[in-house]
C-alpha cells in the first residue's frame, strides 16, 4: 500500500528554455564551464574548476564509471536506403550488459530502429568493417518486428560485441542537440573515468572534472567512490501522464563493489553525488537494503514506487548498507548487479546524500522533479539566475552544486 504522496503537477516543473540556450558543443577545457551553487536559498556562481573550495575535507564524491558504447548502428541495404539500429537493452544470450558486450557469439538486443518499414521480413543487413587487423562481417537480422528485436552476428569467434561496436558504432548524441556525432565527440560525451561499457547516454555531470580536478580534490582530502549505473535512453523520455506516478520508469542497470558499500557505511562525512545517475544509485542501494531488512526478497531490483510504501519506520542508513553486506557475505560476494526503476518526485526523502553536482536539465522532466525533490520551489530561482547568467544548458553545457 502506498503512503500519501503530494500531489506533483508538471506544469510546476517547465520553464521556457531557448533553443540557443541549449549547449551543442562543450567548451574547449572541461573544468572552465560555469558553476552555480545553491546552498541553503543563497545563489552564487563559479567555475567548475572552484568546486574542491566548496567541499570539506572528507566529503565522499561519489561518481558514475560507467561508459557510453556507440549504440547507433548504420546499415545500407542494397537499395541504398539506410536502416538506422539504436541499440537499447540486451536480451541474448544475456540480459547483463558487462556479460553481452564480451560474448563472441550472436547477441540479440531490443532495439528503435530509423526507416523500419523498409527492412523486410527474413532480410539480413550486413556492413564490413576492419577489427583488429581483420575483416569482419557484421550481420543484423529482425527476429521479432514488434519487440524490435534484432540479433547480430560475425564471423569471427574470438571477437567480442564490445570491439563490434566500438568499431562500426556512432555515438548516440542526445535527441536535443539535432545534430550527427563528430570525431570529438567520441572522446567529449565521455567521462575522463568512464571505464564500465554499457550506457547509450553520458553521465554528463561528470563531463566537467579533470585529472588535474581529481588532483586538487584529493589534495585537499576528498574520499572517492565508484559506482556504476548504465544510463538508459529512458532518461530523454518526456512525461505524458498528468498523474506523473503513472509515468512508465526506464529500468537501469547497476553494479556496484563490496568496497564501495563499505566506504559508504564508514563514511562519516558529507555524500555528494555527481550526477543524477549516481543519486538514483546510491538511493536505489539504501531501498535494497530495507527490502533484505523487510524480508521482501534476495533480488536487487527497486521498483519506481517501492520508496513510497506505507512504512511505519525506515532502518538508518547504515543499517541498510549493513543488511547489503551481510547479504553479500552470506552469498560470497564481492559486488553485486540490479536494476532500478526508482521514481525521485517532490515529496522524496533523500537518505544518502547531501549535495548533488548536475547539469541544467530540460524542462517537465523526471531529471527536473528530482531537482524539485531536493530544493523543492528554489529550482526556479536557480533556473531563472542560470538563465540571466547565460549559463549554457543540458548535456554540454554549464555545470551546479546543489545542497539539501
Amino acid at each position: 500500500m502506498l503512503k500519501t504522496v503530494q500531489k506533483v503537477n508538471l506544469k510546476d516543473y517547465e520553464y521556457t528554455l531557448p533553443e540557443g540556450r541549449i549547449a551543442k558543443y562543450p567548451l574547449e577545457k572541461r573544468d572552465h564551464s560555469k558553476l552555480l551553487q545553491y546552498r541553503k536559498g543563497q545563489i552564487s556562481h563559479h567555475h567548475f574548476y572552484d568546486l574542491p573550495q566548496f567541499l570539506e575535507e572528507g566529503t565522499l564524491l561519489v561518481y558514475n564509471n560507467t561508459k557510453v558504447i556507440p549504440a547507433r548502428l548504420i546499415f545500407q541495404r542494397e537499395t541504398g536506403a539506410k536502416i538506422e539500429i539504436f541499440l537499447l537493452n540486451p536480451v541474448q544470450p544475456s540480459t547483463v550488459i558487462p556479460e553481452i558486450m564480451l560474448a563472441t557469439f550472436p547477441v540479440t538486443w531490443e532495439t528503435m530502429i530509423g526507416n523500419a518499414k523498409k527492412w523486410k521480413a527474413d532480410e539480413i543487413l550486413k556492413g564490413r568493417l576492419t577489427v583488429q587487423n581483420k575483416e569482419v562481417i557484421l550481420e543484423a537480422k529482425l527476429i521479432d518486428r514488434d519487440k524490435r528485436w534484432v540479433e547480430f552476428s560475425w564471423n569471427s569467434s574470438k571477437i567480442p560485441f564490445v570491439d563490434i561496436v566500438e568499431t562500426s558504432g556512432e555515438i548516440p548524441l542526445p535527441p536535443y542537440l539535432n545534430r550527427k556525432a563528430e570525431e570529438s565527440d567520441k572522446d567529449r560525451y565521455q567521462t575522463v573515468y568512464s571505464e564500465k561499457e554499457g550506457a547509450v547516454a553520458a553521465p554528463t555531470a561528470g563531463l566537467h572534472f579533470t585529472e588535474k580536478t581529481f588532483e586538487e580534490l584529493r589534495q585537499k582530502g576528498i574520499q572517492e567512490a565508484q559506482v556504476t549505473l548504465h544510463v538508459s535512453a529512458g532518461t530523454f523520455q518526456p512525461i505524458k501522464v498528468d498523474d506523473v506516478t503513472l509515468h512508465p520508469m526506464h529500468s537501469e542497470q547497476i553494479h556496484l563493489t563490496k568496497k564501495t558499500i563499505q566506504q559508504l557505511l564508514e563514511n562519516q562525512n558529507q555524500t555528494v553525488a555527481v550526477g543524477t545517475t549516481s543519486v538514483r544509485t546510491l538511493e536505489s542501494l539504501f531501498w535494497y537494503g530495507v527490502k533484505l531488512l523487510e524480508n521482501s526478497g534476495t533480488d536487487f531490483h527497486v521498483e519506481k514506487l517501492f520508496p513510497y510504501k506505507d512504512r511505519e519506520k525506515l532502518p538508518s542508513k547504515s543499517q541498510a548498507l549493513q543488511a547489503i553486506l551481510d547479504q553479500m557475505e552470506k552469498e560470497g560476494k564481492k559486488e553485486i548487479m540490479g536494476e532500478t526503476e526508482i521514481f525521485i518526485f517532490p515529496g522524496y526523502e533523500f537518505k544518502m546524500i547531501e549535495g548533488l553536482i548536475t547539469n541544467f536539465h530540460q524542462p517537465g522532466t523526471t531529471l527536473m522533479l528530482l531537482i524539485g525533490s531536493m530544493i523543492g520551489n528554489d529550482w526556479k530561482s536557480v533556473y531563472e539566475e542560470a538563465l540571466e547568467k547565460d549559463y549554457r544548458f543540458l548535456s554540454y553545457g554549464d555545470s551546479s552544486l546543489l545542497w539539501l
